[in-house]
């Protein structure tokens, strides 16, 4: 027969023919046969077919050591015929040996083909091993050839469905060990997206979850709050992303009209929850990028609506803890009034103390409880008298006597809560005026006795005071900064967190350059 027959056949050895191939959503199937009229012959068979929807990559190889070699770099395989007897008389039982045993390729489903069956009795070789058909090559019609790679390919297709399903289960899994983490609600989001196309076997979607909150005084914004395919990285602001004007404008219908949308290219879901005062609303966004048949909207629906209460409740909580950081600065800041200084120097000492802990590898949760609880670092200070907070000159002894009260008080009124974050402010106001070598106060704490938070801050307050006008003396010069400090080192700082200020002073100096005090 004529080989030529089969040229427009894909070579597998043609890379431009395999990407292509996989563009237009082929089943592959692999014929191991070290005879040449069997692949002519199941070329030519299966040249026109087409199974839900997807033609057939044939790719041939001549013995088990040739399908060895291409499977160990290429396994994307739906289906194999495999002959019995080529290098030895058992070399296709061994192949299906090693790709159920060493490749641990479960998928693929493989069908047998031999031309002496007294050398595999069918009985024996379908109880021993993980074959999912066997055929006597002179039985093999055409028809019988065409119906046993439809059955195939059908179970390879729910085999895989059941696969991504539980690897988006598992994705699932691990995104939400930590749900409760604020900063976790994008990749728990996500997850939970992908989790939902795999259990339709959606391969190519675009997807993502943008909420709607109508606020008490009826302010309105979008927020993307979870993403897939093409638009993963996208801004957290919907209004302000890249993504194309009509999908937005359809995205806000949606809200407006506050029920589901589908056409040819896409799916569009509307979830309403809603709590006192205020009412919030979700979309789910699937974007069809080849075809829909294996899209089911009513599972779409039914776990979206899941996701979405999920999501909720976790912005919620990111919605609380943004109010209280912002409650925090602006407590700090009101105790800056009482020092005749209008300005963002708690936000900035809060922000400096996270970079410091961010450089030092501090874990993100340690991390974040400093940037909320260094706004407090002064809080002491509303205690203090307003002529000794707000004198340009210098203090008497006992007027420091009592401006030094202000770090017991503020660590006494942080202690009076039993909440974590508390504790750790109340250790920042008490211990931030410790030198590193004794000398501060109010204990003459020395070296590690000194909270870890409390030497982050002092150095952090210290830096944005110095490069700050106050009411006692003007803002320094740079170069007079740096040789403050580092004359500091080992004295009133830690050394490392001097260290790692010369090492990212560019980095430091931004964060006052970003917050600059109100005129």
């Amino acid at each position: 027969m004529d080989k030529f027959i089969f040229k427009d056949e894909p070579d597998q050895e043609d890379g431009a023919s395999n990407a292509i191939a996989k563009a237009e959503k082929f089943w592959r199937i692999l014929i191991v046969d070290d005879d040449e009229s069997v692949h002519q012959v199941t070329h030519l068979v299966l040249a026109d077919a087409e199974i839900e929807g997807r033609k057939l990559e044939l790719v041939s190889v001549y013995s088990s050591e040739q399908a060895k070699q291409l499977l160990k770099d290429d396994d994307n395989f739906a289906l194999a015929f495999v002959d019995v007897v080529m290098e030895t008389d058992h070399a296709g039982l061994e192949l299906v040996q090693w790709i159920r045993d060493d490749l641990k390729n479960q998928a693929i489903r493989l069908i047998l083909r031999t031309g002496q069956a007294g050398s595999a009795p069918e009985a024996k070789v379908i109880k021993e091993f993980d074959i999912n058909d066997y055929k006597e090559k002179t039985d093999f019609t055409s028809g019988k050839m065409i119906t046993s790679v439809y059955a195939g390919i059908r179970a390879y297709r729910d085999i895989i469905t059941i696969q991504r399903s539980l690897d988006g289960f598992k994705q699932l899994i691990a995104a939400t060990h930590d749900l409760l983490k604020i900063n976790q609600i994008r990749s728990f989001g996500s997850a939970a997206l992908q989790h939902l196309l795999s259990l339709m076997n959606v391969e190519s979607s675009a997807l993502y979850i943008a909420r709607n909150q109508v606020d008490f005084d009826q302010s309105a914004s979008n927020m993307i709050i979870a993403c897939t395919g093409k638009y993963i990285s996208e801004s957290d602001s919907l209004e302000s992303s890249a993504i194309d004007g009509h999908i937005k404008t359809l995205i806000s219908q949606t809200f407006e009209n506050k029920k589901h949308y589908t056409d040819d290219d896409c799916f569009i879901g509307y979830y309403e929850t809603g709590n006192s005062g205020s009412t919030a609303a979700s979309v789910l966004y699937i974007e069809f990028e080849q075809h829909a048949e294996h899209f089911k909207t009513n599972l779409a629906e039914l776990y979206a609506t899941n996701v979405a209460l999920i999501l909720e409740g976790l912005t919620q909580r990111h919605e609380i803890e943004r109010t209280q950081t912002e409650m925090l600065y602006l407590v700090g800041e009101a105790i800056e009034t009482r020092n005749q200084h209008i300005g963002r120097h708690a936000q900035r000492v809060s922000l400096l103390s996270t970079l410091f802990a961010q450089k030092i590898g501090l874990s993100e949760r340690y991390t974040s409880a400093i940037r909320i609880a260094a706004p407090l670092h002064d809080i002491g200070k509303v205690a203090i008298p307003d002529h000794i907070l707000n004198k340009p000159d210098s203090l008497t002894d006992d007027e420091w006597n009592v401006m030094k009260t202000h770090a017991v008080l503020g660590g006494e009124i942080l202690a009076r809560s039993k909440a974590s974050i508390s504790q750790l402010g109340a250790r920042i106001a008490h211990s931030q005026h410790e030198n590193w070598d004794g000398s501060g106060y109010p204990d003459g704490l020395q070296g590690e006795e000194i909270p870890l938070e409390a030497r982050i801050a002092a150095l952090a307050n210290v830096f944005d005071t110095l490069g700050n006008d106050r009411c006692y003396s003007k803002k320094w010069q740079v170069d007079e900064i740096k040789a403050h400090i580092a004359a500091q080192r080992g004295v009133q700082f830690e050394p490392r967190l001097v260290d790692i200020l010369f090492a990212n002073f560019d980095e430091f100096v931004s964060i006052r350059e970003q917050y600059p005090d109100t005129e």
